[in-house]
């Protein structure tokens, strides 16, 4: 038996589609690790295909030529250590979740995941069939066990793997970020290591894709749930990785504990880097926004300058009638701060034009928010204008607050491809500007310091659709409404819980009948960055027509 084993952990960001460039980037990290004296390098789950690939993984072109990519890294990656990586697997028929070991040019073993996610972002019994539990394999003398991803979840799989000889235990992940995720992993990985006596080796992908972001934050528990390595979070990394075996098993040498920095940040972080993704996967460099001088555009301003830098955003302000001074000052102030090209487009005369088109129809009707949305709508339509001309992404700005009660217009400042702060509820909002006032990472292009002005953050929110506006006029306070979706939203509770909570009954059963009036909606919106298990869209899937109301 071997007393040493050298692991590399590749925490690496792979694009979803891309398998001969996840198939490079494999061989890249089986380089570094051979020139390091690996005995294997270990990449996460599903890296050839990128990770989630939702059905495209079932077309069986697709999975076939990612089976095709793996067979060629064997072969490739004959002379040097092993490899471990993730990919589809065909059985027969049956299509599975699967993390192939390549050695000595050929695939030497490959496990099957058995218990596949069906609720939040997953949907893996349509897409994969369940593999058997299955005992451990081997590189060299030594016996490895690789519970994949959900199978580290439970107890069956690391249990069974550690009966049947396993010496330590390598989890593959593609596990999405969410606010306390680390903490969550960490908890489980250690009850993993108490029931079996294993160390085990947490290795999780990095990077976005669409509304997910995978966090990275790979790390090691030695026997007795000691932390032996902590990789960072959001960025890529590759770590060494010495397993040494004594008188009383298998234990991971100590490395370098990265810094977990805190939930603000991680927020932060994720949805910076989820727009960085999402731009670089989908093909554009450069964005554009309009900046109406409130919290919310310039948070997703100063996002979109430290996710792709200053050069490539476009700060739009867009005024009419019922813009304030302040407004205008606060706008131009923040792109300013930021180093954003800025552009002033008035849109009175187009409201005028729109006005008098509409006043034959309309002449016997009354002002009401159907003017309000004109105003919305031509923003958009000139925003969207712009993004066809100049070749830049156009970015939404409302928040989860926004986006829950439908206080905001369809086709109109819900246009666009991409809104990193959908997750984001607006008194969160208005902690992230803080934070990011106050602290400065190496990870962001944009200046350092009070980018977002002071005024900004305190004055009281206004869409400025009409004459001395207030966002309280149509809602609670956003504490208050806030409050109340969290129940709601978040923790799936009824009217009882908010007025349990110290609610007024009929603030919940407003919130709760615009929630449900909003559906159609947020069908149609852009996708934005996951934050939360409640995130819409994937996590929160509700009918558009429905005539249910909690009358508790």
């Amino acid at each position: 038996m071997a007393d040493r084993f050298r692991l590399t952990l590749a925490q690496l960001n792979p694009t979803v589609g891309d398998i001969d460039g996840n198939a490079a980037r494999a061989h890249a990290a089986w380089q570094d690790g051979r020139a390091a004296g690996a005995d294997l390098v270990a990449l996460p789950e599903m890296f050839v295909t990128g990770y989630n690939t939702q059905d495209l993984v079932m077309k069986p072109v697709f999975h076939q030529t990612a089976i095709a990519a793996i067979e060629g890294l064997a072969r490739d990656c004959a002379q040097g250590p092993a490899l471990a990586i993730g990919g589809p697997a065909l059985v027969g028929a049956e299509l599975y979740n699967a993390y192939y070991i390549l050695a000595g040019g050929h695939i030497t073993a490959r496990v099957l995941k058995h218990h596949l996610p069906n609720e939040t972002v997953f949907d893996e019994k349509r897409l994969y069939a369940s593999g058997p539990v299955g005992g451990p394999y081997s590189v060299g003398d030594t016996r490895i066990g690789s519970p994949i991803c959900e199978d580290s979840w439970y107890e069956d799989v690391a249990e069974t793997l550690a009966e049947t000889g396993a010496e330590f235990l390598l989890v593959p992940n593609g596990s999405p970020y969410y606010r306390g995720k680390l903490e969550v992993r960490q908890t489980l990985m250690v009850s993993r290591v108490v029931e079996t006596g294993l160390p085990l080796i947490y290795l999780n992908l990095v990077g976005a894709q669409d509304d997910q972001v995978f966090d990275g934050g790979t790390f090691v528990v030695n026997p007795h749930g000691e932390l032996a390595l902590q990789m960072p979070l959001f960025e890529e990394a590759v770590a060494h990785l010495d397993m040494v075996c004594g008188e009383d098993g298998w234990t991971a040498q100590k490395g370098p504990l990265a810094h977990v920095p805190d939930l603000l940040e991680q927020d932060y972080n994720a949805m910076v880097l989820a727009l960085r993704d999402y731009m670089r996967k989908t093909g554009f460099s450069k964005v554009l926004l309009g900046l109406s001088g409130g919290v919310d555009s310039a948070i997703v301003a100063t996002i979109a300058a430290d996710a792709l830098g200053p050069g490539n955003v476009r700060c739009v302000m867009l005024p009419s009638e019922y813009t304030s001074e302040a407004s205008l000052a606060d706008a131009k102030a923040v792109a300013e701060n930021l180093g954003c090209h800025y552009d002033f487009v008035p849109i009175a005369e187009g409201r005028a034009a729109i006005t008098n088109t509409l006043a034959p129809l309309f002449a016997d009707a009354q002002p009401d928010i159907t003017e309000e949305n004109i105003q919305s709508r031509l923003r958009g339509l000139l925003l969207m204008a712009m993004s066809n001309k100049f070749g830049e992404m156009l970015l939404t700005t409302g928040n989860k607050s926004e986006v829950a009660v439908g206080y905001a217009t369809i086709y109109g400042d819900m246009a666009g491809g991409y809104n990193p702060i959908k997750d984001l509820y607006k008194t969160r909002v208005f902690d992230i500007c803080r934070w990011r006032n106050a602290n400065h990472r190496q990870w962001m292009k944009a200046p350092e310091g009070p980018v977002i002005p002071a005024n900004v953050i305190n004055k009281a929110p206004s869409a400025e659709l009409r004459e001395d506006q207030k966002d309280s006029d149509s809602l609670p306070d956003y504490p208050v409404l806030d409050s109340i979706l969290d129940i709601l939203v978040d923790r799936d509770g009824s009217i009882s819980d908010c007025v349990a909570a110290g609610h007024d009954r009929a603030d919940a059963q407003k919130v709760e009948h615009l929630l449900y009036i909003s559906e159609y909606k947020r069908f149609q919106s852009a996708p934005g960055t996951r934050l939360s298990k409640k995130a819409f869209w994937l996590d929160r899937r509700y009918p558009i027509a429905n005539r249910w109301r909690d009358r508790g």
